[in-house]
């Protein structure tokens, strides 16, 4: 993140102010990715005239950069007319897609909309290894195809790669890949928990020995970006410092209109179907919840070493049982970087121990 939209989140934070909402339109997709912690059936998804009163009254809230995304968004026929109506209120506009249903028509209008970029997921530069994870022939040719096109007409394409144990030897290839085709690269060594709480999607994460190697690779485009979080900045306390900006400047709603405070931290905290967005917002006691913890308060991380500058996922550690509780997938983040174990780390082995005696 920039220094500009560091102080921008940060006055954000102070403010009370929802400067980002990630927005899925759809769960339903016409892939169906081994790793995906997403249900794909349309259980009643908001209409065109709830989104759009959404989009107004996150407009009124101070809502400025809108995630637009799904399941895969393009299967939703008003798309295009989602789109146009968030850009008429000047919100600046991601799009996350697989993008297989991109051809020249769709991309023209993601253009001429005016989508500040497009973020699309290439797990592997192997047709075979990529196909077989989303389970779609030929779709690795079809999302480069429209990668390829958009970036002719001059949109920002970011290719995301997703590591797993089929792909833990594919990082490089994608990113290579990624500048061969003139997009930006991000990479993602975390498996996320299905939504609904079940973790058995954790058994594609790679192993404590490829995360090291990948986590300590200087060739990994913006690595200490990804890997590593800002610590707190001089004369701040690291005890009084926020995990991240879920629920403080940020939030995600669901295709039902269910409110987040991120989607990898799916603890319910209100629906716009229901509430007003700026009554969530506000006044729900989860996000309020979400928003009173600070390092300190944290009876494990507190006690860590690595406590300043770990990249704690606090929607992750929900997931594990308290979003007071460490995240694993992150002390394991840590100990890849540094070698050293985490409080967390150090806790589980000593009752390995004792378990033993």
């Amino acid at each position: 993140m920039s220094s500009i939209l560091e102080n921008v989140n940060a006055r954000a934070i102070a403010l009370g102010i929802p400067l980002s909402v990630h927005l899925d339109v759809t769960w339903r997709c016409n892939e169906r990715c081994v790793h995906c912690y997403l249900d794909h059936d349309d259980l009643g998804e908001m209409t065109y005239d709830e989104i759009e009163g959404l989009l107004i009254q996150m407009a009124e809230a101070g809502v400025f950069f809108l995630t637009i995304s799904g399941g895969e968004p393009l299967l939703r026929k008003d798309l295009f007319a989602i789109i146009r109506r968030a850009r008429e209120m000047t919100f600046n506009v991601k799009l996350k897609t697989n993008a297989i249903l991109i051809r020249e028509p769709e991309a023209a209008l993601i253009r001429d909309l005016g989508v500040e970029t497009v973020q699309v997921s290439i797990y592997s530069h192997r047709p075979e290894v990529h196909d077989e994870i989303t389970k779609v022939k030929g779709s690795l040719n079809r999302s480069l195809d429209a990668i390829r096109f958009m970036v002719s007409q001059g949109l920002k394409v970011t290719i995301a790669n997703v590591v797993m144990k089929q792909t833990r030897f594919d990082y490089s290839g994608v990113q290579k890949l990624a500048a061969e085709l003139g997009t930006t690269f991000t990479i993602d060594p975390t498996i996320t928990p299905h939504i609904n709480g079940d973790r058995s999607l954790l058994r594609l994460n790679i192993d404590r020995n490829d995360l090291r190697e990948i986590m300590n690779d200087k060739t990994v485009s913006n690595a200490e970006d990804q890997f590593i979080a800002v610590a707190p900045g001089a004369g701040e306390d690291a005890m009084d410092s926020i995990p991240c900006s879920a629920g403080h400047s940020a939030c995600y709603v669901s295709p039902y209109g269910d409110v987040y405070p991120c989607v990898q931290f799916p603890l319910p905290s209100g629906n716009v179907r229901r509430q007003k967005f700026i009554d969530i917002w506000k006044y729900s006691p989860q996000l309020e919840e979400v928003r009173s913890i600070r390092s300190r308060d944290l009876p494990v991380c507190s006690s860590c070493s690595h406590v300043a500058g770990c990249s704690r996922c606090p929607g992750l550690a929900y997931m594990e049982g308290s979003m007071r509780g460490p995240s694993t997938a992150d002390c394991e983040k840590s100990f890849a970087l540094t070698g050293i174990p985490s409080a967390n780390m150090l806790l589980k082995a000593a009752a390995a121990a004792k378990s033993i005696v």
